[in-house]
């Protein structure tokens, strides 16, 4: 069985949150983890302020519908942290993002241990971020809209890397 870690990296929403939880719940996510100023469920000693930790988790909640608890996650501020540590165990780094180098999703070979990156909603994964992964994958569209929104896009790629029978 693949070992798949999501990385939602300066994310605003919070119901994109939720959502991201809920979904990598139902696809079998190793972890989720939440980096930059992304919005995160209330955590133990929680270090913010406890009306706005309340408040955030309160809007994750209405879109995890509970996968805030059974879904593996955690909170690590800097991205650069968050991917020596993640390079240190062996996973492949994979940033999904529209870029002139990506890969498309449907030529991807997944490898058994991968860690995805998502960025910001709108403006798209900084580029000292996509600099340091080992992969940058793009979904093909074919609409007039230029992008999905990060979730639904996030779910395309975790169904690709759970179920494509090929692994590299």
């Amino acid at each position: 069985m693949s070992q798949i870690i999501i990385v939602a990296h300066n994310l605003r929403s919070c119901h994109n949150v939720g959502s991201l939880l809920r979904t990598a719940e139902g696809l079998g996510v190793t972890k989720v983890i939440l980096s930059g100023y992304t919005p995160y469920p209330l955590a133990k000693n929680d270090p913010r302020l406890p009306h706005i930790a309340a408040k955030l988790s309160k809007q994750i909640n209405k879109t995890a519908l509970g996968a805030e608890h059974s879904q593996p996650w955690e909170h690590i501020e800097t991205i650069e942290a968050v991917m020596d540590k993640l390079r240190s165990e062996g996973y492949h780094i994979a940033a999904l993002e529209q870029a002139p180098h990506a890969v498309a999703l449907p030529d991807f070979k997944p490898p058994d241990k991968i860690a995805i990156l998502l960025g910001r909603e709108v403006e798209g994964m900084e580029p000292e971020v996509l600099a340091r992964c080992d992969t940058v994958l793009e979904i093909p569209m074919f609409g007039k809209k230029e992008s999905f929104n990060v979730v639904q896009a996030a779910a395309m790629v975790l169904y690709h890397c759970t179920f494509t029978p090929f692994k590299a």
